[in-house]
């Protein structure tokens, strides 16, 4: 079992840059290279301004946004400079709209900016990937981009085409020039590929998709086969993807807030030059990928000390992070924003609410988990650092967000997993549906919103048609009445949980307190 606690603290550790192999550019290390080659402060940042290496391509990227460059591109740029792989990253824009301007008036060099606390410290890491060679229209330069699938050392492709990419369409025509899915883009270019090799088995690729649905890989790998069959694809072909291919299914994690917009200016003047491509995030990463096959020498990202894991199961790593990560955050934003709280962070500085979250976790959450307990302890001890990071303003109703699907994906399981384990209800978990009520009471729909009311001001309430009508019509109902009424819809839950015992009391003596006494005051009764 992977060192989980190590792997965090060398992720962060600035301190022992060197010798762990993170190569971070600071500051005052471009500005020696600057100084060095006569370069005028302000300059737009080049290739020759960071002096980026010659490097063959071996990684084809579909998606040139924010997430990949400060992730992925961002871990290849370190484990190069470390002297672990030796590749470089060409960007294909997938999708007609936009331009790669930017990306070729600073010939694919950026900044990346990590902000969050570092041994409890506040702390920004700069780095200046140089590993991005080239970046492509599929689109307006579709000759350029098909002649990738022609390159000898392409090995590697990586995708985040959003959740709607990994989608299979059977009208999507092998004629085009690209066709019009990801998937078909996919297949013809495996398809030049196989042709040009004439099916050489060493020349298949390592598909690396990062969407964030479940089994990614395997659902790519079964859109890019049917393509295959729709367009009537020689057999060949079918079995050179099914053997000499390798699909693999991830899990990513890393909040990545983007171009910093409103400090921009200030930070190129920190930086000593000009970057339109400035990417902000926060320190914690990590990459979960499970293969048929090992990647760890191809692929040797944890060798250069990068949060990267490779397994031959990927799933207990993404219920530990849907049920502590994800399910932290739906068991207490409500109740936090209600208690007048706006963003997380805000949340972690009430001593009530961390109460709460830390009882959640530690107590719920975790006894329910199957990775082995220490494992799940820092994972948590880290989750509750990012959730205190001063440089990222989570709003508590953005996460708010269709809570009710959110809530049954992501606390059910340890809601249910607990009553199954103890024979009991668990406190925090329970109290979180009476928040989840409480945050969506309001009898009108304005604007597609359910309204609510905090301190006498409007907020609005965004989910389903269906989940507000459901919500303006029963939310006023006395206790009883509207605890019932939401537990034995199965519609929300897939099954009623008011017949589980005692639930169904439990939440209405909350919902009794929180209209009696409001929220705070509720939460100091039962969890002060």
């Amino acid at each position: 079992m992977v060192d989980y606690s190590r792997i965090w603290c060398n992720i962060i550790n600035v301190t022992a840059y060197t010798k762990s192999g993170f190569l971070y550019v600071k500051r005052s290390d471009l500005e020696t290279k600057q100084n060095q080659k006569g370069i005028k402060s302000m300059e737009l940042i080049s290739r020759k301004m960071t002096g980026a290496k010659e490097r063959p391509v071996k990684v084809l990227q579909f998606g040139e946004g924010n997430f990949l460059r400060a992730f992925v591109d961002y871990m290849i740029d370190i484990a190069n400079e470390s002297g672990k792989f030796d590749g470089n990253i060409v960007l294909v824009k997938p999708i007609e709209f936009g331009n790669l301007d930017r990306f070729h008036q600073q010939e694919c060099q950026y900044t990346v900016q990590l902000r969050g606390r570092v041994d409890g410290e506040p702390k920004k890491i700069n780095r200046v990937v140089t590993s991005v060679s080239d970046a492509v229209d599929a689109y307006t330069e579709y000759e350029k981009y098909a002649e990738y699938a022609k390159l000898d050392t392409l090995r590697f492709i990586v995708s985040n085409t959003t959740e709607a990419g990994i989608v299979y369409d059977e009208t999507d025509d092998i004629s085009l020039n690209p066709p019009k899915s990801y998937p078909g883009k996919l297949a013809k270019f495996l398809y030049e590929r196989f042709k040009h090799f004439d099916g050489a088995m060493d020349k298949g690729l390592i598909m690396l998709p990062v969407e964030l649905i479940d089994d990614n890989g395997l659902h790519l790998k079964e859109c890019v086969l049917k393509q295959a069959e729709n367009w009537k694809l020689e057999e060949a072909f079918v079995n050179w993807i099914q053997e000499a291919c390798i699909f693999t299914s991830t899990l990513v994690d890393r909040i990545v807030t983007g171009y910093p917009r409103d400090e921009a200016k200030e930070l190129c003047e920190e930086f000593g030059y000009e970057d339109n491509l400035i990417v902000t995030g926060e320190p914690f990463a990590l990459w979960v990928i499970e293969s048929p096959k090992d990647l760890s020498d191809e692929l040797p990202l944890p060798a250069a000390g990068l949060p990267v894991i490779y397994t031959p199961d990927h799933h207990p790593y993404k219920q530990r992070k849907v049920r502590i990560l994800n399910g932290a955050h739906t068991s207490f934003v409500l109740a936090s924003y209600l208690c007048g709280n706006d963003i997380v962070l805000q949340s972690m500085n009430d001593e009530l609410i961390l109460k709460f979250i830390k009882g959640t976790l530690f107590d719920e959450v975790i006894p329910t988990l199957t990775l082995p307990k220490q494992d799940l302890l820092d994972f948590a001890d880290a989750v509750l650092s990012r959730f205190n990071n001063p440089y990222v303003k989570h709003a508590h109703l953005s996460i708010a967000l269709n809570s009710v699907s959110k809530w049954r994906a992501r606390c059910m399981p340890s809601f249910l997993d607990y009553i199954k384990k103890e024979g009991k209800l668990p406190t925090h978990l329970t109290f979180s549906i009476a928040a989840l009520m409480a945050f969506y009471t309001g009898t009108e729909i304005r604007d597609k919103a359910l309204i609510g009311h905090r301190n006498g001001e409007e907020y609005q309430i965004l989910d389903d048609a269906a989940v507000l009508e459901f919500f303006a019509a029963n939310s006023a109902k006395a206790p009883a009445e509207f605890t019932h009424a939401v537990l034995s819809n199965e519609n929300f839950w897939g099954q009623d949980l008011s017949a589980l015992p005692g639930v169904e009391a439990a939440i209405t003596e909350y919902i009794s307190e929180i209209r009696a006494n409001g929220m705070k005051a509720t939460m100091e009764k039962y969890f002060a």
